[in-house]
C-alpha cells in the first residue's frame, strides 16, 4: 500500500506552520492567533465582559426573595395583571354557580348545565395564563378574595335560560372591558419598558377569545328571546347539549 504524505504547509507537525507551535514536548503542541511572524503561543487567555454587561450583572439581585428573571417589568404592570386575575376568577365563580343551577334534578337544562361548566373552565384557565405570565416576568402572584355569586337564576319575567344568558353577556363585555385597561396600562409603558409581547400576550390568550365570546352569547340571548320561556327553551338546551365546544 503506498501511503501519500501531506505537504509541509498542511502538516501539522510542520515546526515553520503558522497555525501550530512545536512545544519542548515531542507530543504537544500550541495553538497561535497571531498573523505573519509573530507565532507566539496564546496563553492565559482571558474573555473580558462588555461593559454593558457588567451593569446588568450589577443589577441581578443577591436576596433570595427577589427574582431573578424580573426585568423592565413595573410594580403597575404587575399589580394590574393580579387584579384581572381575580376578575378571571370571580367570573368563573359565577359560571360555576350557573353550572350548578341548571344541573339541578328540578331545573334539568343539561345543555345549559354544560355551557356554563366549560364557560367556567375556561376563565379559569386565563386565570391560570395571567398567572404563568406573572411568573415568567418575574412578578408575584397575589390572589384575592372572591365574590360569592347568586345561587338562583329564575326570573319571572325573562325565565331562567334568558337571564342567566344575559348575565353572561354582561359578564364578558366586562372581561373586556378590563382587559382593554390591562391592554392600555401596558401601552402607557411599553416604550420605557419594552412590553410588546406582553400585549401580544393578551391580544392572543384573552382578548381574541372574549370578543368570540360576546358574539356567541349575544346570538344565544337572541334565540332565547325569539323562543320565549316555552318549549323552545328545551330545544335551544338540546342543541347546545350536542353542539362540540359550546363554550365561548
Amino acid at each position: 500500500m503506498l501511503l501519500r504524505t501531506a505537504p509541509p504547509s498542511f502538516s501539522p507537525l510542520n515546526p515553520s506552520s503558522s497555525c501550530t507551535t512545536r512545544h519542548s514536548h515531542p507530543k504537544t503542541f500550541l495553538p497561535c492567533a497571531t498573523k505573519g511572524s509573530n507565532n507566539r503561543p496564546l496563553t492565559g487567555v482571558v474573555f473580558e465582559p462588555f461593559e454593558e454587561v457588567k451593569k446588568e450583572l450589577d443589577l441581578v439581585p443577591t436576596l433570595p426573595q427577589a427574582s431573578l428573571a424580573r426585568q423592565k417589568y413595573s410594580h403597575d404592570c404587575e399589580a394590574t395583571i393580579n387584579e384581572q386575575i381575580n376578575v378571571e376568577y370571580n367570573v368563573s365563580y359565577v359560571y360555576h354557580a350557573m353550572f350548578a343551577y341548571f344541573d339541578r334534578d328540578n331545573v334539568a337544562l343539561k345543555g345549559l348545565a354544560k355551557f356554563f361548566k366549560e364557560s367556567s373552565e375556561e376563565e379559569r384557565e386565563h386565570a391560570e395564563k395571567l398567572m404563568e405570565y406573572q411568573n415568567k416576568r418575574g412578578g408575584k402572584v397575589k390572589l384575592q378574595s372572591i365574590v360569592m355569586p347568586l345561587s338562583e337564576f329564575d326570573h319571572e319575567e325573562k325565565g331562567d335560560a334568558l337571564y342567566a344568558m344575559e348575565l353572561a353577556l354582561s359578564l364578558e363585555k366586562l372581561t373586556n372591558e378590563k382587559l382593554l385597561n390591562v391592554h392600555s396600562s401596558f401601552v402607557s409603558f411599553m416604550f420605557t419598558l419594552m412590553l410588546v409581547n406582553a400585549n401580544s400576550f393578551l391580544r392572543t390568550c384573552c382578548i381574541s377569545f372574549d370578543v368570540e365570546a360576546i358574539k356567541k352569547i349575544s346570538e344565544y340571548v337572541a334565540q332565547l328571546r325569539r323562543v320565549g320561556k316555552g318549549h323552545g327553551v328545551w330545544h335551544f338546551d338540546q342543541m347546545l347539549l350536542h353542539e362540540e365546544g359550546v363554550a365561548a
